[in-house]
């Protein structure tokens, strides 16, 4: 079983930048989550280091807890704060998540979501979703349609707005809107931030949903 962290390293990771991961630290701090696969040394100038995925559980995993429940299709959503780090709105939460400084916060995590793409791609482009929104699917379509101004649904089975959801499919989320012209501005939105998108009907139901998946070209 991996050694957890030492409090002075959770310390250093709870305090990542949202999204990105960006990491602050003393040299030492930064080489021994890196020695232990938690973090990553970029290869660009100026040489920042950066949350690994290993290093991104740990963050979104309470220290009294040894793991994280994963989200499956038809289940209540989970709390959208967590501790003060950002979270974006999936949709069914139990209350609205910030006040009046959310959409600062919304605008600030996806430039940042922006800047980590255009770190990891050899290229720079910024019009495909990067690994950290590949290992984070839900949150990841969930905050490029928050950033873009669509409104999440309430806790209410029956409330308006769009709801995010895992799907069985390795890399690929379910969009439900009960609007059908919110629904297909949904699916826009995400091909816009470089996702692929299909509409469906569910069989036993009728209702049409967007299953959405991060472009790879």
């Amino acid at each position: 079983m991996t050694r957890p962290p030492t409090a002075a390293q959770r310390r250093v990771i709870d305090a990542a930048e949202p999204v990105t991961g960006r990491l602050k630290g003393t040299e030492g701090q930064l080489a021994a989550l890196v020695k232990r696969g938690l973090a990553f040394r970029h290869p660009r100038p100026p040489h920042d280091h950066f949350l690994t995925p290993a290093g991104h559980r740990v963050r979104e995993t309470p220290e009294t807890l040894s793991e994280t429940p994963e989200a499956v299709p038809g289940t209540p959503a989970p709390p959208a704060v967590d501790a003060g780090v950002f979270a974006a709105r999936i949709g069914g939460e139990d209350a609205p998540v910030g006040g009046p400084s959310r959409p600062r916060e919304v605008r600030s995590a996806w430039q940042g979501l922006l800047e980590l793409r255009r770190m990891t791609r050899p290229d720079g482009a910024v019009d495909r979703p990067c690994g950290w929104e590949r290992t984070h699917l839900v949150q990841a379509a969930a905050l490029a349609l928050e950033a873009a101004g669509h409104h999440p649904a309430g806790a209410g089975p029956g409330d308006s707005g769009y709801r995010v959801r895992a799907t069985p499919q390795p890399e690929a989320v379910a969009v439900r809107e009960p609007d059908p012209e919110a629904l297909r501005a949904c699916a826009a939105t995400l091909e816009k931030a470089g996702w692929q998108t299909g509409e469906h009907t569910e069989p036993r139901t009728g209702v049409r949903y967007v299953l959405a998946s991060p472009r790879r070209v």
